[in-house]
This record gives structure tokens, sequence and C-alpha cells, in this order.
């Protein structure tokens, strides 16, 4: 049986629109809280149904309840727009759905035609009928791409006999999402290596965050050629105003930055006869100039509420001069105080220096913690396998394993307070001490991220602005030992919630754990 319905088969597919070497354009849709009548179209129908219909619209990308509110789900508005012209790209995230929830919906889209996902952690929640809804992120964006592509090979289910059944194969054309607009290195360096990891895990095309910085527009596209990763990549372009500018720069919509100087730029045009809209129209307008004139993929515009905004941007873009793009992307620098760069910049182009990378990357942080000297002297004694300390333990928890009991019981004990007192463990049972530079996710982590930072933090704060970012402080401590660089390598992980409870040191030494998936090169690190 096919999952591609008739309506959906046209061609060109938006892979072949991305490939086809011509700019494309994008426009963000958002749905809102209730519902859509058929016979009364809601606004953002009527919005999309104008830009799905106009041959300058290559595609239209409909958010998945961003901010974490609650919004009618992506895929209603893409049923209601499928067939009209432009290709759809459904967000998919992680924040109200485990990982069945988050499948089943793969599936549904599937069905219903819809191949292009863009996958994403998503914003913590930040409302909920009667109080605030309980976050899920059992998945994050690394490992639902990771099961997106599962599913693009053939999932390999256990069947009603116990025997392994192959599921259809889907045809997702899966995108990720890159925030480079973070200011310290300890931020935007886990963000670099976790893009890297996406793209391992079988991400086929990257969409940037928002900011108004040309210069790390450009370092995504410099750190993929220095990797030899050819890839569509979209840049980010938001129409502000006086108000969505304020938001941005007192970090209300997480990962979308706004500086101080821009933001005084904008209530200085706000304050004008027509406030400031010339000013903002250009703004976006350059923003397009500049990711056309660097070769990137296209440009994707949101923020807008009319289709004639959207043609309007595109117009201006499109009546600049072949080479303006250059002063553009001068111009469209508004960085944060001391703002790290991966690249030099070039005095040139004012842009990034693909031969000359920050010498601060050379510079280790100053002698970490005694508690993470003390952990990683554990792990190397006894938690690394082939090691005499890791086959002793691994005996240990073989006999115990063979005679559960009061010794089993006991062990445990001193597993869960010995690793409380030290970590503030959960006893979750599928322990990531060793991934996360021996923090603990579950405790330290917001979204309990096992696979990278979320695109939340903002000036090294955790997107709940109540803690520093766990990956940053790991960045920290691995970059001491010279280690940052691998520190996102390997295979997505997946927590089992089986474990819960369970002794996690039982768990690793007798391969239950999601260590006995990983290669060894990158287990526990």
């Amino acid at each position: 049986m096919s999952l591609q319905p008739d309506h959906m088969n046209t061609a060109p597919t938006l892979r072949e629109a991305f490939d086809s070497g011509q700019f494309c354009y994008g426009a963000e849709l958002v749905t809102t809280r209730g519902f859509a009548s058929p016979a009364e179209p809601a606004r953002f129908v009527e919005l999309g149904q104008a830009l799905t219909s106009d041959p300058r619209i290559t595609w239209v990308s409909i958010t998945d309840s961003p901010g974490g509110n609650v919004m009618l789900p992506p895929d209603t508005l893409a049923r209601a727009l499928a067939g009209r012209g432009a290709h759809i790209i459904v967000h998919l995230t992680c924040k109200d759905r485990n990982r069945n929830a988050l499948e089943a919906a793969a599936w549904r889209l599937a069905s219903d035609g819809f191949t292009n996902v863009l996958a994403m952690t998503g914003d913590y929640p930040r409302s909920g009928y009667g109080g605030l809804a309980s976050p899920v992120f059992d998945l994050d964006s690394v490992s639902l791409i990771a099961l997106l592509k599962a599913m693009n090979d053939g999932l390999a289910v256990p069947g009603r006999k116990g025997e392994t059944v192959t599921l259809p194969k889907t045809d997702f054309f899966i995108g990720a999402c890159v925030s480079p607009f973070k200011r310290h290195e300890n931020e935007l360096m886990p963000q670099y290596f976790k893009l890297l990891r996406k793209i391992a895990c079988g991400a086929r095309f990257i969409i940037t965050q928002l900011g108004y910085d040309m210069r790390k527009f450009y370092e995504v596209k410099l750190l993929l050629a220095a990797h030899n990763i050819q890839i569509p990549l979209i840049g980010n372009v938001y129409l502000l105003n006086r108000t969505v500018a304020e938001m941005f720069h007192q970090n209300k919509i997480a990962g979308c930055v706004v500086s101080a100087k821009l933001l005084e730029l904008a209530n200085k045009y706000a304050a004008g006869p027509d406030k400031g809209r010339a000013f903002f129209l250009d703004l976006a307008a350059k923003q397009l100039a500049v990711f056309k004139g660097l070769g990137f993929t296209g440009g994707y515009l949101g923020g807008i509420a009319k289709a004639e905004t959207f043609f309007e941007i595109i117009e201006r873009s499109q009546q600049f001069g072949e080479t303006d793009w250059k002063t553009f992307a001068r111009e469209i620098q508004f960085p944060q105080p001391d703002e790290f760069y991966l690249f030099e910049q070039d005095p040139q182009t004012g842009l990034g220096d693909p031969n000359r990378l920050n010498p601060r990357l050379a510079m280790r942080p100053e002698a970490v913690d005694f508690s993470y000297r003390i952990s990683r002297w554990v792990h190397d004694k006894f938690f690394t396998p082939n090691t005499p300390g890791y086959r002793f333990m691994q005996r240990i928890y073989r006999r115990l394993d063979q005679r559960p009991g009061p010794l089993a019981n006991a062990a445990h004990g001193i597993e869960k307070l010995s690793k409380f007192v030290w970590f503030g463990c959960k006893d979750c049972g599928d322990c990531s001490l060793p991934d996360v530079g021996y923090l603990c996710p579950m405790v330290s982590c917001s979204k309990n991220a096992r696979n990278g930072p979320c695109g939340g933090s903002a000036d090294g704060q955790c997107e709940m602005l109540d803690k520093p970012c766990i990956w940053a402080r790991a960045y920290d401590r691995l970059k001491h030992y010279d280690e940052a660089r691998d520190m996102l390598k390997g295979p997505a992980i997946f927590y089992n919630a089986q474990l819960k409870g369970t002794s996690s040191w039982a768990n690793t030494y007798l391969g239950r754990d999601h260590h006995a998936q990983q290669p060894n090169d990158h287990k526990e690190k």
C-alpha cells in the first residue's frame, strides 16, 4: 500500500526544488487556539491559501505550538492546504508527546502524504487549561530525527508472534534547526556539534534560528563546508516590529535574539510616522538579498499576517543591485556584547574567514572542580570497557543478577545514595552522566536533553532562566581535557523508561542500557 496519496504526488518535490539551484522562498504559518470551520475559514487558513497558490512561494512551513502555547495541530492546516501548489513542511516537536505519540503522528503525516518534516525539540510549555502543562520531552530533536530516519529505512518492530516485522518505508524529507546566535563559546560550540549530529542521524535540510547578524548566519555555511557537508541551508527572516523586538531582546521567545543596538534602532524608527514599517520591511528584504548572495538555498519569512506583505518583501529583495548584498552583509551585524564566533572576521567582507578559526578555541578553561576529577577517575578505573576494574565489576553484577535478593538490593541502595549525594540522581536506571560531563540531565536540564542543548538558552542560562545551561557546563569540563570536539559524536541516545528504578550500574555492566548500543569509543565519555 502506498503512503503517498495522489494529491501529493506532484513534481518537482521539495528536495528537487532545493537542489535546483534557484533561490527558494518559504513562508511561516502559525495556527491559533480553537478550530477552523470549513464554512468560515480562519484567517490563517485564508493566508495559507493565498500563499500556497502563489508561484513565488516554494513552500509553507506550519508551526507546532510555538512558544509552548496550545494551538491547533499543524497537520490540520496542512490538510486544508494540500495540493494547492506550494510544498508544505510540517513542524513536529517533542514537548507534548512521547516517542509512541510522535511515531503515530509521523505515520499519520505519511499516510496523508506529508513527507516534509521539520524535527525540533520544541519550546517548554508556558500555559495549559487549569494550570501549567507538564512537559514530555521523551525524545529530543536528535532522537526524533533518528526515529524518522529509521522509519524511512523500514522500521523493524516485534510482531505478534515474537518475530521481527519490517514496516513499510516512509519517505520523509527531514529538516532540522540550528541556533548560531549564542553569546558564549560554551553555548555556541555545542550547538554546532549538535547540528553535525543531527545531520549524521538523518537531517537533510537545515533552517537557522532567528537572529540579526549575517556573520553568524554565514558561519553555519562555513561550518558545513569545513566538514564537506553539502546540504540545503535556509536563512530565517522574521519581520520585526517594536513589540516583537522588545520581546526578543528580553528572551521572552526562546532562541530569538535582538541585541541592544538593534532594539535601539527599532525604537527609533518605530517612533516615526509609519511606525517603522519601511525600516522593518527593508531589513527583512536585505536579509533575503544577503542569503541569496551568500549561496543559501532559500529564505524563510515569518512574523507576517498578510500575504501581500510576504510578496512585498520578496519584491523589495529582488530590486536590489547584484552586489548590494555585500554592503547589507556588513550592515546587518548586531551581535551581543563580546559575542563569540567560530571563525575570525575577514576584514574584506566583514564576514567569517574560512581559513582562520577563533584562537580562543585553543584556550583551555581553568581547572575543573574536584567532583568532576573524581568522576573521571572512577570512570577510567571502573566504567571503561575492557579495563580490569570494568571486568571485575562486570563479574560481580553478573553474580548479583543471577541471585537477586538482599545483596543486590544493598548494592543498588549504595549506588542510589552515593549518586544522589554526588549528582542528585533520580534513579532513572539508564544513566547519561558520562554523556554530559558527569552532570545529570534529569536533574539539571529542563528538557532532560541527552543529545545536546536545545536552542533556547540565553547568555549561558537555561531557557527557563533558572539555572546555567547543563551543556555549556559540560563543554567547559570536557574542553579542559581537550575532549569537547567529540562530546556529541555517536548515535542518538534513547532513554529506556523500562529501566527506571533499577540499578544503572547493573544495566551498564550487563549491557542493558543505551551504552550497549553505542560504539566503544563513544561509551560513557
